[in-house]
């Protein structure tokens, strides 16, 4: 049988790959082999820090929420705690909205809390 090199099908894999560097300095965006190790290495980062990212937001919020509890009298726990007990079913995306840009209703929030822990 004669021999095929498959010229087509590695062109179109290093250019595939080529694309994916576009933007990185020196060799890494053009040199085949550095680019792969390169690419490689942004895919594990990306994969990695979409789950980092929902960590990294939860403390955020738990921050805010916090803190805002804190000028109302209440720790975080306690707050949450309360909020459970009164059922109200806010996540904390929202309480951490509600903190920073409406004040008024995050402090009723935290009056109702109150109530349930006494």
């Amino acid at each position: 049988m004669p021999r095929t090199k498959g010229g087509v099908k590695t062109r179109r894999r290093h250019k595939k790959l080529l694309k994916l560097a576009k933007g990185y300095w020196g060799q890494r965006k053009n040199i085949f082999r550095r680019a792969k190790e390169t690419v490689e290495r942004a895919l594990v980062y990306a994969y990695r820090d979409r789950r980092a990212k929902k960590r990294d937001f939860r403390k955020l919020w738990q921050i805010r929420i916090n803190a805002s509890a804190r000028l109302h009298g209440l720790n975080y726990s306690k707050f949450m705690g309360g909020l459970k007990k009164a059922g109200v079913e806010l996540d904390r995306k929202v309480l951490a909205y509600l903190a920073v840009n409406e004040p008024e209703a995050f402090g009723k929030l935290v009056e109702m809390a109150k109530t349930k822990l006494h």
